[in-house]
Formats: C-alpha cells, sequence, structure tokens
C-alpha cells in the first residue's frame, strides 16, 4: 500500500518554570536572589529524508511531543533547554494545518521545517529585582509549547508523468521502459499506487518517470482515484499523455484528451498548461492508424505526437528519447541547500485581538494572546505573583473591557484555564 497522506498532532515541549531561590553563603549578608530561569521548551522539527519513500510510518504513530525545558536553580543557575524532536520524512512532503493553509514545502534532502515551537522558559526571582524590590519572591512559569494537528501530504518527485485514461497503456509502458514492475491487467484501475520508475537513454543521462493511476471524467472534484493522485502531477516537468488510439473500449481518443486536459484544469489552474507529449498507444490494434490521422490533423501543430504500441514495445524507447530530449529544455527544481537552517513556522498562525470579550452563559470569557498569555506564566500558588498579574491586567484595561461589555461586580470572569469573580 502506498501511503502519501497522513494526519498527526504535534506537541512542542513546555517552558521550563523559572525558581525563586536566595543566597544564604556563611559571610555574605543579605545575598539577594538567586533563582535561575526555566529553560525553553524543546521544538518539533520536521525533516526531509530521500531514504524515505512513503508516509507509512505515521500509519500507527500520530502522536509527536517534544521535551520539556527543566526548571531554573538556585545560585541563577539556569534549566537546560529541552532537546528538539527530529521526525523523518520523505522528500516532497507538504505539511499543512487542518485548515488547509501550508505551512511549508519540503523538497530537498535535510530541508528542516520546525512545525512547533517549544515555550519560553520562567523568569527565576532574581530577574525581578528592582530599586525598590531588592527582594521578589516571584518567578514565572514556563509557557506551554505549540500544539496542534497538522495533515502531511506527499506529492512525489519525478521529472516525467504518465497521464490518461484507465487501461490505455500507462503501467505497460513503464515496464517497457524501465525495471518497474506495476501490476498489469485488462481492467479499469488496475494501477491504484503511483509507480515510479527509473528511464535510463544512456550512461550518462537518465530521467524519473512516474505512472499516475488512471483519472475519470470528475477527477478534478476528486472523482474516481481524484485528488489523491492528482496531487502527484504538480511535481512534474512534463507530461505525457496516453492515449488509447484504438478506441478499444469505445471511447473517442480525441474526446478522452479533451477531458483530462479539463479535469486537469478543474484540479490547478495552469496544471493543464505543463509541457506534454502525447503518446498514441495501442497502435497494433486495427483502428489505430484511422484515428491517429484524426489526432495529428487536430492536434498535430500544439503537441509532439508519438505512436506506439506498449504491448509489442514498438516506438517505446523513441518516446522516451523525445522526453529526455524536452527535459533538457525545461527548468528543473530550485536548488535548495539547507543543511543547518530550520525554518520557524508558527502553528497556530496569527495572534489574533490583543483583547477579546463575550458573554456565554452565566460567565464571561476574556480572551486575548497576551491576556492568556500572563495567565499561563502566573504561579497562583505565589501571593506576590498573583499580585503582580493583577496589575498587568489593569495595565491592559481588562476591568475597563469587562466594564463595557456590561460586567456586574460578582460576574465569574474566565481567562484561558482559570476561573475569577469579577470586582470594579
Amino acid at each position: 500500500m502506498f501511503y502519501d497522506y497522513a494526519k498527526i498532532f504535534v506537541k512542542a515541549g513546555k517552558g521550563g518554570d523559572g525558581m525563586v531561590a536566595f543566597r544564604r553563603e556563611k559571610y555574605v549578608p543579605a545575598g539577594g536572589p538567586s533563582g535561575g530561569d526555566g529553560g525553553r521548551g524543546g521544538n518539533v522539527v520536521f525533516i526531509a529524508d530521500e531514504g524515505l519513500r512513503t508516509l507509512v510510518d505515521f500509519r500507527f504513530k500520530k502522536h509527536f511531543h517534544g521535551t520539556p525545558g527543566q526548571a531554573g536553580r538556585s545560585k541563577n543557575m539556569h534549566g537546560a533547554a529541552g532537546g528538539d524532536l527530529t521526525v523523518k520524512v520523505p522528500v516532497g512532503t507538504v505539511v499543512k494545518r487542518e485548515d488547509g493553509t501550508v505551512v511549508g514545502d519540503l523538497i530537498c534532502h535535510r530541508q528542516k521545517l520546525t512545525v512547533a515551537k517549544g515555550g519560553r522558559g520562567g523568569k527565576g526571582n532574581a530577574r525581578f529585582v528592582s530599586s525598590v524590590n531588592r527582594a521578589p519572591q516571584i518567578a514565572d512559569n514556563g509557557e506551554p509549547g505549540e500544539e496542534g494537528w497538522l495533515v502531511l501530504e506527499l506529492k512525489l518527485l519525478a521529472d516525467v508523468g504518465l497521464i490518461g485514461f484507465p487501461n490505455v497503456g500507462k503501467s505497460s509502458i513503464i515496464s517497457r521502459v524501465s525495471a518497474a514492475k506495476p501490476k498489469i491487467a485488462d481492467y479499469h484501475f488496475t494501477t491504484i499506487d503511483p509507480n515510479l520508475g527509473v528511464v535510463r537513454l544512456d550512461e550518462e543521462e537518465s530521467f524519473v518517470l512516474v505512472d499516475i493511476p488512471g483519472l475519470i471524467e470528475g477527477a478534478g472534484e476528486g472523482a474516481g482515484l481524484g485528488h489523491r493522485f492528482l496531487r502527484h502531477v504538480e511535481r512534474t516537468r512534463l507530461l505525457i499523455h496516453v492515449l488509447d488510439i484504438a478506441g478499444s473500449e469505445g471511447r473517442d481518443p480525441l474526446a478522452d484528451f479533451e477531458q483530462i486536459q479539463k479535469e486537469l484544469e478543474i484540479y490547478s489552474p495552469g496544471l493543464s498548461q505543463k509541457p506534454q507529449i502525447i503518446a498514441a498507444n495501442k497502435m497494433d490494434l486495427p483502428e489505430g492508424a484511422e484515428n491517429l490521422i484524426r489526432l495529428q490533423e487536430k492536434l498535430g501543430d500544439s503537441y509532439e505526437i508519438f505512436s506506439l504500441s506498449a504491448a509489442t514495445g514498438q516506438g517505446c524507447q523513441e518516446l522516451m528519447r523525445a522526453a529526455g530530449n524536452r527535459l533538457k529544455e525545461l527548468p528543473i527544481l530550485p536548488e535548495i541547500t539547507i543543511e543547518d537552517e530550520v525554518k520557524i513556522t508558527r502553528l497556530e498562525g496569527a495572534e489574533g485581538p490583543a483583547l477579546f470579550v463575550k458573554r456565554e452563559n452565566d460567565y464571561w470569557i476574556l480572551a486575548g494572546h497576551e491576556v492568556e498569555r500572563q495567565i499561563l506564566r502566573t504561579n497562583f500558588a505565589n501571593e506576590a505573583a498573583v499580585s503582580r498579574l493583577l496589575k498587568i491586567l489593569r495595565s491592559l484595561d481588562v476591568d475597563k473591557a469587562l466594564r463595557q461589555a456590561g460586567a456586574q461586580n460578582g460576574d465569574t470572569i474566565v481567562i484561558g484555564p482559570m476561573e475569577f469573580e469579577f470586582f470594579d
């Protein structure tokens, strides 16, 4: 089974908590605070590996968690950062959020993408020293790491793609010109997985050929194997459009060509504009010669047309040689040299409004990136930390926003995982 789709959950490591500590060495009067900061949580990093071919590794393991950072220590010692979790994926993997937003595209060996960023470590009490507070009893909690569901889609990297209706001979062609051994039979959708083969023209010239499972009317909207494999066409530089020129299944080969072009355009505007060569297959059948003349009259000025018979092997090598020559004229994928660089991508996207108040049932929900962040960083077992939080919330005009929304004394206010009573 060829696995080219997976849905996984990633969660970066939580930052370590800051520490409240004081120097207590002998002969050091009024030593002062010495609590260290917590360590950063570990990121979740994807790295492209050319040794992988499918997403089968994600079939059963779907949850990936980064390592949390260590808590701060006394004597101003910071906690160790959590180690990054490295997850290997095949070259050609597209990473998306659940809403379809693309997070990153891994198209070369060893390219890296950070998909979930570890939480920042909390500050120790040594960070809160001021001219009016020489012995602070406050320390921050570490922030949680980013988390969320991701969709992985594999788009095969191949130079040339074979497209066409089912049972037109695509698998037979790839078996003739490469070492690939696809299943070949006389029924529709014999090929249900893409097949890759390397075509060697000579000792120094070769290219990768992919056999895309057969397309049908409505494939651009998901019919048949539709969307599942049309995305593999996007990676190719050249398409070979295989037609049953003999019309052995009662279809008109010219109508077949127009239908497949339409499906490519529906799936992705411009996909039908990719360079194409037409392969008129099944010339060994008697009806082939007449239909070939019609095809050449209608499309001969716009496309190279090669007649062949995959059953006998006639014309297959000439077609591959022509494809090799066309590839020399076409641009290749951009070279990306990313050995150690790591791209940081926020998993949750935009941070949203700074402050948001809404009524829900018998309580008020107060949301906003900075407000929620301060709640998560506060150690509610520490009275000094709670007092500091209240001052921060006032500076963010939280009480003003609640009054304007209609909050009354004694109302329940929910901020993140915490509940409070409102008193103006």
